[in-house]
């Protein structure tokens, strides 16, 4: 339901920028496709942004296999006294 709400009241504000504009409703075709690409660019905007801002789960855990030093190299390993 929020999603709905949401979308509603994102349309009485952009209903009220057109009247503002006294843009024609319904659109005109070329202004109605500069507002969709506008919609489409804020959208990824807004989803690089927060891409930008939160940190990768690769950064925080090492998927890495770590091979224990006796594996490491192929000559056998020695003892320190």
């Amino acid at each position: 339901m929020k999603p709905y709400l949401l979308s509603l009241a994102v349309g009485v504000l952009v209903g009220i920028i057109y009247g503002a504009l006294r843009v024609k409703s319904p659109a005109p075709p070329v202004v109605a496709l500069v507002g969709l690409f506008g919609m489409l660019g804020g959208e990824q905007a807004v989803k690089r942004f927060h891409d930008w801002r939160s940190p990768t789960p690769s950064s925080h855990v090492s998927t890495a296999v770590e091979t224990p030093p006796s594996q490491a190299t192929n000559q056998p390993t020695q003892e320190q006294p």
